[in-house]
This record gives C-alpha cells, structure tokens and sequence, in this order.
C-alpha cells in the first residue's frame, strides 16, 4: 500500500492541465465493442480504473495499441465471448465499477452480456436496476446468480422500446444507449442523463452510424441500426478534476491557472465555487485564479439564510464534487451546510478533517454543516487513509494548506481517478513525496 507524505503551507503558483475526463473514458471504451471496425481515441486519461478497463478490453480479445501518449486504437473484430464465464474475467471485472457497461453492447452485438457484481468506491449503494430494466424493456432475458453475484442478460435481438428510467443514471443511460443503437426499431429514453460524458458518446456513436436524436436533453429517439463503422474521438477535459484544482488554488492561497478546460461544458461547477466567494476567471478557455490572500467569503442566500450546495442530475452540480467543496469551505468566512443526497457514505471522511481541527457538523449521513476560518486558524497536519477517489484528494487538499507534515495512506484510492497526480503537484511547487 502506497502513502504520500506532504508538508503543507505552501503556496503554489503556476498552471497545470486537466487530464482527459474518467468518467467518459469509462463509457466510451465499451463502446468500441460495438464495431468490428477501428476506433482511435485520443486524451484517454492514464489511471488505475481506465487501464484496467483497457486491460479487461484486451482480454475479450480486442485488438489495443498505444499510439502515444494517451492515444489508443481498438479494434473488436475477434471478440472471444467464453471470457465472459471465465473465473479470470469474474475476478476482473468485479474490480471495476465502471465494468457494467460492457454488458449492454456485447448484448446488442452479440446476443449475451455478463458481468460480476462491481466493485468500485466504499461511498454507498449504486443500484445497477436501472441498467438491467433497461435490458429488459428491450427484450433481454434477466438471470442472477446469487451465489457469485454474477448478472447475465441475453436476446437474439433487441427490439426497441419506450422507457421512463426510475432514475437519471449516466451509466444506466450509457448502457441502455449503446444496447438501443443496434436493436430493432425506435427506442425512447425519457428521464435519461444528458452530462456532457453522455453528449460525448451520443455523438462519438452518430460519428458510427447510430441514429441518436435530443442529444443534451433528458428525451432521447434511438432510431436501430444494423450495423456500425469505425471512427475517431477525442475526451474532454475532467470537470471533477478541474474543480479539484479550483478548491486547491484557493484552501493554498496560490496563483493558478488551468488550461483548456473547455468552459462551456462545466455547468454550475465556476457559479458554485463563485458562491464561496473564489475569484475565478476566464481567459480565452483557461481557467485563472489569482492568490485569495484576504481568504474568501461565503454568500448568503437573499434572505440572509446559510448557502446550501447539494448535488444533482446534471445540469445540476455533480456529486462528485461536493467534498472538495466541503473542505474548501473549511476556510472561507461563514458558513455552509452541503447536502450530499446522492450517496450515503461519501460525507464519512469529514471525520478526519474536524482531526485536523476543521469546524464541521455531520448532521446525518446526508448532511454536513461547515463553519469556515478564514484562515485565522490553519488545519493542523495528521496522519489520514483515503476511502475514496474524492475524499482523497479532498484530504490531500487539506494537508497541503495544513500547518505541518501529513501521511496520507491507501492512496491507490486517488490514483485511480488522478493521473501522476504527486509530479503534477510538485511542477507547481508543491512538497509531496510518494512512498511505497
């Protein structure tokens, strides 16, 4: 088990770029099942949950070859399906949440799609219902073996169905396209997720030959194909990971700014973090964030009442952002209460933050109440495990503003949504060092 050991208090100054964006790379690697022909993906972010997707790919027999630096090309035209019922590929694949969306293509193009329950991070329930009902509608037969938590979903052909999905999943939605575009007929999707991950692969798949229409609304038409051609995309920036840099610039005080972060698909992500009273800017599609060394301050509402930030479907502000939220406001003048309602243990990690002398009150396991600093008292270094993707690196946030040296252990959990995360801090001046 890996930890980093970071001496805090250092203000860092400089500009660094966001990796390509996980949680599309996610979805867009089980696409390339559904063609025989080449795909070429470029900006594919290198970190433990995308290679190991890759990996898993290449064991079902797609073709993978680096062409450089985050470019791949994949071809699946000798897909071996007996992997599916391998004990190799129930050990994999249950490593992995993001390993469910292989099913739906491998049921549009090959009739059966198996998957092992997957794993992922400790923050709560994920329902896979969503996915397999979806499944269903279209004509799919459902098993589950309780015994090895292993689903499996068959049909000689899909056929295409109307659907009000009982939640706005992305990867429920993800799945549930990529089955539709080569089943028979029309399918209708309402209450579908519309991130722009899910735009992303609605037109890489257009791109393909699929007929997708009401790309970027919670109404989709899917009008079947038979089949589906090669072609050639490029990922987006991380949004999770550019607000991550967004609440380290302002908890170090330091001047940054981050590149290319394609403005126009962040959403509320700047107007959320301009509530905390962070100056952020825009210059041409960068990001710029001057040094906040009079700290920042929290908006009320108009009332008067105290701010609350809480996470919902896009185009409201994504989950996945709300601890590095929660710990920037641990420095900011006032106070505000953050509604996490998607998950129900991802507010557990605050407990190490009120250690290191942060003004937190865990109201339940939804809600969290935070009264900010202002910088008048400095978190106090200590010795912490990351649970999970974003509260890593929502303590590692907090150690490097700490007054002192921090041990952050089980940082696997941040390697897998983070790449080279320690060199990119240190090219900026900050003082972390990797320790096996």
């Amino acid at each position: 088990m890996a930890t980093f050991i970071i001496e805090g208090g250092h203000r860092l100054k400089g500009s660094i770029q966001p990796q390509g964006a996980k949680n599309e790379a996610l979805q867009i690697l089980c696409a390339v099942l559904l063609t025989s022909e080449l795909v070429t993906i470029h900006n594919i972010p290198d970190i433990v949950d995308v290679n190991k997707l890759i990996k898993l790919l290449g064991n079902l027999g797609v073709k993978t070859r680096k062409i450089s630096q985050g470019s791949y090309t994949f071809q699946a035209d000798d897909v071996n399906m007996s992997y599916l019922e391998s004990a190799e590929f129930k050990e994999d694949g249950k490593g992995l949440r993001g390993s469910i969306m292989i099913v739906g293509p491998l049921l549009a193009r090959f009739g059966k799609g198996y998957i092992p329950k997957p794993g992922g991070d400790k923050i709560g329930r994920r329902r896979l219902d969503t996915h397999f009902e979806g499944f269903i509608k279209l004509g799919a037969k459902f098993r589950y073996n309780k015994e090895e938590h292993f689903y499996g979903v068959e049909a000689k052909r899909l056929k295409g169905a109307y659907m009000l999905l009982d939640e706005a999943s992305v990867t429920g939605t993800a799945n549930i396209i990529m089955a539709a575009v080569l089943a028979k007929g029309t399918t209708t999707i309402y209450n579908a997720a519309c991130e722009p991950y899910l735009q992303q692969l609605c037109k890489m798949l257009n791109r393909m030959g699929a007929k997708i229409s009401g790309v970027g609304s919670n109404l989709l038409t899917i009008e079947g194909v038979d089949t589906l051609g090669g072609t050639e995309h490029r990922m987006l920036p991380d949004m999770i990971e550019i607000g991550s840099w967004i609440g380290l610039a302002a908890m170090t005080q330091s001047e940054l700014t981050i590149k290319n972060v394609s403005w126009d698909d962040l959403g509320l992500i700047p107007n959320v973090f301009r509530k905390l009273g962070i100056d952020l800017q825009r210059k041409d599609d960068d990001i710029y964030v001057p040094a906040h060394k009079n700290g920042y301050e929290i908006q009320n509402f108009i009332d008067g009442s105290i701010l609350t930030i809480a996470d919902a479907p896009w185009p409201g502000f994504t989950p996945d952002l709300l601890s590095i939220i929660l710990v920037v406001a641990t420095q900011a003048r006032g106070s505000v209460l953050v509604h996490q309602k998607m998950f129900e243990s991802r507010l557990f990690f605050v407990d190490k933050l009120i250690d290191m002398g942060a003004k937190i009150i865990l109201c339940d396991p939804h809600r969290a109440t935070v009264i900010g600093h202002d910088f008048k008292s400095m978190l106090k270094a200590t010795t912490m495990t990351s649970p999970d993707i974003r509260a890593g690196v929502s303590l590692l946030i907090a150690a490097l503003s700490a007054k002192g040296t921090s041990t952050i252990h089980n940082i696997e959990q941040i390697d897998r949504g983070y790449e080279r995360i320690d060199e990119r801090l240190r090219a900026i001046g900050a003082k972390i060092t990797r320790v096996s």
